[in-house]
């Protein structure tokens, strides 16, 4: 039985352990109080990495050592069971874990993560390394997979949904905006930082690039653009007829729209999965309309939209996925 512990950092952090690729036992989170907001922007990284070890060591069966302790335990919800071919157990790993999976936001390549937009304190960090040396310190020895977290929602999907052997791409939509890929390929895939307007005055995004979707699309974007409003009162507005909010909802499916035009001019069409806290603010028959102006040759139109409401269990089976796959190659 293959058996992974997968860790998930967007707004909060999420571990949980995992045998044949489902949730065993609670999920942990932190920090406890699921209404927090951008509280880990605030923690040194190598409290997170701290933090991390220590959540992945309790799950482990390992000493948690001095590590923050105050998460909350999660009732799993109950994904469908996914087989895998994977390696045996070392029985010299505490727990007998085959793999660690931890995913991230940002731009994640051999185990370091290059920049981080919505986490700028780990940007340069080497977090497969310095997660190795500090799971080591509490008798934990078992290879560390870094990966962006989208992906490791699109590998959720992907092993839920029976579609391992199928491309699956996948939009998180919250403070940040994510472009998941699965399977894997080299690139940076940083699909939230697409160009979707050449306005020079959309600069909301939180790379301070220019013009792009994230700028538009994600919730701390929205909060900057609309200082009197929050994210939520703005699509209320729009719903209630208020003509300000309701031309910025147009704006908000039109660039979403545009980025998925453009991966689908690239790759071709198929299924696009939308899930994260705020796809609630998305209207697949607006999103869809836009889409088909901008879709026009006849072999690109086969495409599919599904939203899939927001869980973490689905990114950490994704990031045991994503870890187990790559123990094996």
């Amino acid at each position: 039985m293959a058996t992974a512990i997968g860790v998930v950092i967007t707004d909060h952090i999420a571990a949980a352990r995992l045998e044949e690729l489902r949730p065993a036992g609670k999920v942990l989170r932190y920090p406890a109080d699921p209404d927090t907001m951008e509280a880990l922007e605030a923690i040194p990284h190598s409290e997170l990495v701290d933090i991390l070890a220590g959540q992945i060591a309790s799950l482990a069966g390992g000493t948690a050592g001095p590590g923050k302790a105050d998460a909350c335990e999660i009732d799993p919800g109950k994904p469908d069971s996914v087989k895998t071919d994977t390696g045996r157990t070392d029985p010299g790993n505490a727990g007998g874990i085959d793999a660690i999976g931890v995913a991230v936001p940002g731009i994640v390549r051999s185990g370091v993560v290059e920049e981080s937009p919505n986490l700028p304190q780990m940007k340069g960090v080497r977090l497969a390394e310095q997660l190795t040396s500090a799971l080591a310190g509490r008798g934990i020895v078992a290879p560390v997979h870094i990966a962006n977290d989208a992906d490791a929602v699109a590998a959720g999907v992907a092993a839920t949904h029976n579609r391992l052997d199928k491309l699956t791409r996948v939009w998180t939509i919250g403070n940040g905006i994510g472009y998941g890929r699965w399977p894997h390929a080299e690139g940076v895939w940083e699909g939230g930082h697409i160009t979707v307007t050449l306005d020079p005055k959309e600069r909301y995004c939180g790379c301070g690039g220019s013009g792009h979707l994230e700028g538009i699309v994600g919730h701390r974007a929205m909060r900057m653009r609309f200082l009197d409003l929050e994210p939520e009162e703005v699509f209320a507005n729009a719903r209630n007829g208020d003509m300000r909010c309701r031309k910025f909802v147009d704006l908000w499916h039109r660039a979403l729209a545009a980025a998925t035009a453009s991966f689908i001019h690239l790759a071709g069409p198929g299924r696009f999965y939308f899930t994260g806290k705020n796809v609630g603010f998305l209207e697949l028959p607006l999103l869809r309309s836009h889409l088909e102006t901008m879709v026009r040759m006849t072999p690109l139109q086969s495409f599919s939209l599904e939203i899939l409401p927001p869980n973490d269990e689905t990114a950490l089976i994704g990031a045991g996925v994503s870890a187990l796959r790559a123990v094996r190659q």
